[in-house]
């Protein structure tokens, strides 16, 4: 399965979010999945590359020319695309993936994985995605939802496309459901 994984560029300020990349990374290459991702070198996105190959696993980057101009591609992956946009990146790493997972991030990371939940609320993709809520990063977050459901917003129905994980055994769990 290829798993598209939106997070960080950046560290963070807990060394837990560094470890846990790292635990994720090391079970998707032991569980025989390919990661997808945003092919950056920086940050979470280098950590959970580089776990996932020191696994001896497989990863599919996609950057934009400018980043990797800047100097933030990875160079050791097992594939890679150089795009024009970020738009073009967001749409191959879409379509490349057969799940797709948030883990902690940014506003990037928010964006991508509710265009990914969005297609799939729209039935345009019956692809799951799953905040993999580690440390309760994502707990406002899901207050949130909750908000948007009591204002009438998000109908309670499309919950079902909202889903949360907290460990690696659960995440496995609602990925290969």
């Amino acid at each position: 399965m290829n798993i598209t994984v939106y997070l960080g560029s950046s560290f963070g300020n807990d060394p837990a979010y560094r470890e846990q990349a790292v635990k994720l990374g090391r079970w998707i290459a032991e569980n025989g999945h390919t990661l997808v991702y945003g092919a950056g070198s920086v940050g979470l996105m280098g950590v959970l590359a580089d776990s996932v190959l020191a696994a001896d696993g497989k990863v599919i980057g996609v950057i934009p020319q400018f980043m990797v101009d800047q100097g933030r591609g990875h160079n050791g992956l097992s594939q890679l695309y150089v795009v024009e946009t970020m738009q073009e990146r967001k749409a191959i790493m879409l379509d490349l993936g057969d799940c797709y997972i948030a883990f902690p991030g940014g506003l990037g990371t928010l964006e991508e994985i509710s265009e990914a939940m969005t297609r799939e609320k729209l039935g345009i993709s019956p692809r799951k995605s799953v905040y993999y809520n580690c440390f309760g990063y994502y707990d406002d977050l899901f207050r949130m939802f909750d908000k948007m459901c009591e204002e009438g917003f998000l109908p309670a129905e499309y919950m079902s496309c909202v889903r949360q994980a907290h460990t690696l055994e659960e995440l496995g769990a609602i990925i290969n459901e």
